[in-house]
């Protein structure tokens, strides 16, 4: 079974900080490609950044500066450092997992996702 299960998000001031977690389990974690992405009401899915089994980041540009993400193979997990929260960064997020199986298909997985609320 594959799973993908976030954690630590919630309610949180403007100017404030969370970091969200994603468990991975049921994939080979260290050759999967990592993201995060996030999606408010009656807005589209949306790239919040993403890590290669490498370790190579990128972020959409309404994040830079203020999010990190990163990964621990031990854990299999990868982590969002959310600092300098805005009302605007209010969505659901989710965990992507993205590598190649063993048949050389790309295999796609996505989390349930974490409620991220920031009030004014």
């Amino acid at each position: 079974q594959v799973q993908l299960v976030e954690s630590g998000g919630g309610l949180v001031q403007a100017g404030g900080s969370l970091r969200l977690s994603c468990e991975a389990s049921g994939i080979r974690f260290s050759f999967a490609d990592m993201g995060w992405y996030r999606q408010a009401p009656g807005k589209e899915r949306e790239l919040v950044a993403t890590i290669t089994s490498i370790g190579s980041t990128n972020y959409a540009d309404s994040v830079k500066g203020r999010f990190t993400i990163s990964r621990d193979s031990a854990k299999s997990t990868v982590y969002l450092q959310m600092n300098s929260l805005k009302p605007e960064d209010t969505a659901v997020y989710y965990c992507h997992a993205e590598l190649i199986n063993w048949r050389g298909r790309r295999d796609v997985y996505w989390g349930q996702g974490t409620q991220v609320t920031v009030s004014s």
